[in-house]
């Protein structure tokens, strides 16, 4: 067994021993030590957590949603999915910003990776996965990676919706499984908001005139709508949870 980590005092596991864990746990069953093991490995996330949350809240003055450590199912199911070791899981903690627009959410990003010495991006808008898309800060605090989400408001409702629809088809739905049909209809509302985020991001780099004003208007306008038809296809999904309850 591993051990505990510095909350209480022992010396943290090696990398080595991580990776074993992960390998056991990837083959399965899960022995009730190794389970153990691994709920204090994502625990000992906390601090890290806590110190990239405050940094944000304090230099960039915005308010992030998440939570300080991925739960034990979540990270065993991560590691049977993906061939990835233990150690390389970047979203064992993880946050989250929502910002209005695709401009915005690209100035976010640049500050938030020159705030966090070392950080990484991963940009996940011009590759989505399985229609998910976002822009990923990796900050590396002592040792532990924290995932940053990045997201704009229609991305997050997509990837909000996105989640109804696993509850009721199957979390594979979220990873290239499940039915077709469901997964065909999600990416389509994606690149419905990718098209749109894009001539966004190409009317935001124009010089400002009445002309301009008047297309921002109009694309304001169209962002509501489309917002209105994430919402309405929200509602359809609660009807069906609704239904099946």
């Amino acid at each position: 067994m591993l051990g505990a980590g510095s909350p209480t005092g022992m010396a943290q596991p090696s990398k080595t021993q991580i990776d074993r864990l992960g390998d056991r746990l990837k083959k399965g069953p899960a022995e009730k030590s190794d389970l153990i093991a691994l709920d204090t490995w994502r625990r000992s996330f906390g601090p890290a957590y806590d110190s990239v949350v405050q940094t944000i809240r304090d230099q960039l003055k915005l308010n992030p949603s998440g939570r300080p450590a991925k739960s034990t199912n979540s990270l065993v199911e991560k590691l049977k999915r993906e061939s990835i070791r233990l150690t390389q899981v970047q979203d064992i903690a993880g946050c989250r910003v929502v910002i209005r627009n695709v401009p915005e959410q690209d100035r976010v990003a640049v500050s938030l990776a020159g705030t966090f010495s070392g950080a990484s991006i991963v940009d996940r808008r011009e590759i989505p996965t399985y229609g998910y898309r976002a822009v990923h800060i990796i900050a590396d605090v002592a040792g532990k990676l924290v995932e940053i989400q990045v997201r704009t408001e229609l991305q997050h409702m997509w990837a909000e919706l996105s989640e109804k629809y696993a509850d009721i088809f199957g979390s594979e739905i979220k990873y290239g499984g499940g039915a077709s049909e469901i997964r065909k209809h999600m990416e389509i509302i994606s690149e419905s908001v990718a098209e749109y985020e894009e001539t966004e991001r190409k009317f935001a780099k124009v010089t400002k005139s009445d002309k301009v004003k008047d297309i921002q208007k109009t694309m304001d306008l169209l962002r509501k709508e489309l917002a209105k038809l994430l919402d309405e296809e929200f509602a359809f999904i609660n009807l069906m949870k609704g239904k099946e309850e």
